[in-house]
C-alpha cells in the first residue's frame, strides 16, 4: 500500500504545478474568493484560516493508506501568481481528478493547459521534463483518469475534452463521469 508522499511538480508551457503547501493559503483565498466558482460544485469561498486548516489535512495525506491525495497549486510563470489548483486522488491504477481556475484567470486557456498537463503527468510521468522519472516506481502506474462534471458546466466539459477524457454516460451525485484510459494515448501539447 502506498505511504503518503507529496506529489512531484509538473510543468506546462505557461504554468508551474507546485505541490500544495499550507503557505499557499493566503494567496489561494484571494484566487478562490468568487462565489461564481461554486455554482456547479457547491460550497462557498473559504477564508485563509479555513484554507490553511484544509491544506494541513490535505498535505498530511489520506487516512486510507491505499489512497494518495495529490494537490497542486497553479503558478502562472510570467507573473509568479497563483491562479488555481488541480488535484488527483489516486487509488491503485485509477486517479480521480479535478481542476479549478480562479475567475480572474478564466478565459485564457489555463484550465485546459493544467488539466491536460495533469493527465499527461499521471498517465506518463516520464514525459515531464526535468523530473526524477524513477520516483514513483514503487507504486502501480495510473492507467485510468476519471473526472466528474456537472451536466450544465460547459466550460469544464471543454476542459475534460481537451485533456482527452470522454463522457461515459454514468452519473454520480448529479454529475457525469468522464474517463480516459492510458491505452488511448495522451494528447500532446498543453491544450
Amino acid at each position: 500500500m502506498p505511504a503518503h508522499r507529496p506529489p512531484r511538480p509538473f510543468f506546462t508551457s505557461r504554468l508551474d504545478a507546485l505541490p500544495l503547501d499550507v503557505s499557499h493559503a493566503d494567496e489561494m483565498a484571494v484566487v478562490l474568493f468568487d462565489p461564481a466558482l461554486y455554482v456547479h460544485t457547491g460550497g462557498a469561498p473559504e477564508d485563509a484560516d479555513a484554507l490553511r486548516a484544509r491544506y494541513e489535512r490535505q498535505s498530511a495525506g489520506s487516512p486510507d493508506r491505499a489512497e494518495l491525495w495529490w494537490n497542486w497549486v497553479l503558478r502562472v510563470r510570467t507573473d509568479g501568481r497563483l491562479a488555481g489548483y488541480v488535484q488527483a486522488t489516486v487509488r491503485g491504477a485509477r486517479a480521480e481528478v479535478a481542476w479549478v481556475v480562479g475567475v480572474r484567470w478564466q478565459g485564457r486557456g489555463y484550465a485546459k493547459e493544467a488539466a491536460t498537463g495533469l493527465v499527461r503527468h499521471l498517465l506518463d510521468p516520464g514525459e515531464d521534463q526535468g523530473q526524477d522519472q524513477g520516483q514513483d516506481l514503487d507504486r502501480d502506474p495510473v492507467r485510468t483518469v476519471v473526472a466528474h462534471i456537472h451536466p450544465d458546466h460547459a466550460a469544464s466539459a471543454a476542459v475534460a475534452t481537451a485533456a482527452g477524457l470522454l463522457p461515459t454516460g454514468e452519473w454520480e451525485d448529479g454529475e457525469v463521469r468522464w474517463r480516459r484510459d492510458a491505452a488511448r494515448g495522451a494528447p500532446r501539447g498543453d491544450g
